[in-house]
C-alpha cells in the first residue's frame, strides 16, 4: 500500500510521542504463540501418541486464535481504515483472505497426520512443521505491515480516544473463553510497563473476580522477578488471591 509523507511522519513523531497502538499487544502474543507452537511441532515424538495428540491439539488452537484474530481485524480496524482512508486495507484484507485459506490447509494437514498410520507419521510431521513455518514467516511480515503502514493512517486520521474506542469495541466482543486464552499468550510476553498499563486499566474496567482470573491465568507464565514487577506496579500482594480480596 502506499503511504503518504503526512502518514509517514506520523510514525517518525509515534516514536517520541507514543500514539495508542491497536497491533502491538495482541501482535506481540501471535508472535509468540506463532513461535511456541512452531518449536512444538518441529520436537514432535510422532512415535508417541500422547505427544502427538497434545502438540496437534495445541497447533489447532493456534489456527483457532489465528481465525479469531482475522475476524476481529475485519470487523473493527478495516472498517475504521475504509472509513476515512478508502483503500488502505485492500492489500491487507487480500491477505487475510490468503491466511484464511492457509488455516484451512494446515487444518487439513494436521487432521490427516492425526489419522495417519504410524510408518506415515515422520514424513507427514515434517511437511506439516515446514507449511506452518511458511504460515508463520508470512504472518510475521504481515504484521509488520500492520503496524506501521496501517498505523500510519490510523494515527492520521484518528485521536488516540476514537482509537480507545475501537479497541473497547473490539474487547467487549470476545468471548470470556477466547479473552483467557489470548491473556495467557498476551500478558506474559509485553514489557514490564506494557504489562502493568494493560492489566491496571482491566481492573479499572472489569468486575474483580475476572481481573482475579487474569492475574492467575498469566503468572504461571512469569517468571518470580516479573510477577513481583507487576505485583509491585499495581499495589498488589504477591499473590492473584491476595488481590482479589
Amino acid at each position: 500500500m502506499n503511504i503518504t509523507p503526512r502518514e509517514m511522519q506520523e510514525i517518525v513523531v509515534a516514536q517520541t510521542a507514543p500514539r495508542l497502538d491497536l497491533y502491538a499487544g495482541i501482535h506481540k502474543a501471535l508472535r509468540a504463540l506463532m513461535a511456541d507452537t512452531l518449536l512444538a511441532v518441529g520436537r514432535m515424538d510422532t512415535d508417541d501418541a500422547l505427544e502427538l495428540a497434545q502438540t496437534t491439539g495445541r497447533l489447532l488452537q493456534l489456527l483457532d486464535f489465528c481465525s479469531a484474530h482475522l475476524q476481529h481485524e475485519n470487523a473493527f480496524v478495516h472498517p475504521a481504515l475504509e472509513a476515512r482512508a478508502p483503500g488502505a486495507s485492500e492489500a491487507v484484507a487480500h491477505e487475510h483472505e490468503a491466511h484464511a485459506h492457509g488455516i484451512a490447509g494446515l487444518r487439513a494437514l494436521t487432521g490427516q497426520l492425526r489419522q495417519a498410520r504410524a510408518a506415515e507419521r515422520a514424513g507427514m510431521a515434517l511437511g506439516l512443521y515446514r507449511q506452518l513455518a511458511l504460515f508463520v514467516a508470512e504472518n510475521f511480515q504481515h504484521m509488520h505491515v500492520e503496524e506501521t503502514a496501517h498505523n500510519a493512517v490510523l494515527w492520521s486520521h484518528y485521536t488516540d480516544a476514537e482509537l480507545a474506542g475501537i479497541h473497547t469495541a473490539l474487547v467487549a466482543s470476545i468471548p470470556p473463553e477466547e479473552m483467557m486464552f489470548t491473556l495467557r499468550w498476551l500478558v506474559p510476553f509485553m514489557n514490564p510497563a506494557e504489562r502493568a498499563a494493560m492489566l491496571a486499566d482491566m481492573r479499572a474496567h472489569a468486575p474483580a473476580p475476572a481481573f482475579a482470573a487474569a492475574l492467575q491465568t498469566v503468572q504461571p507464565h512469569l517468571t518470580e522477578r516479573e510477577w513481583h514487577k507487576l505485583a509491585r506496579s499495581l499495589g498488589l500482594a504477591a499473590t492473584p488471591e491476595t488481590a482479589q480480596a
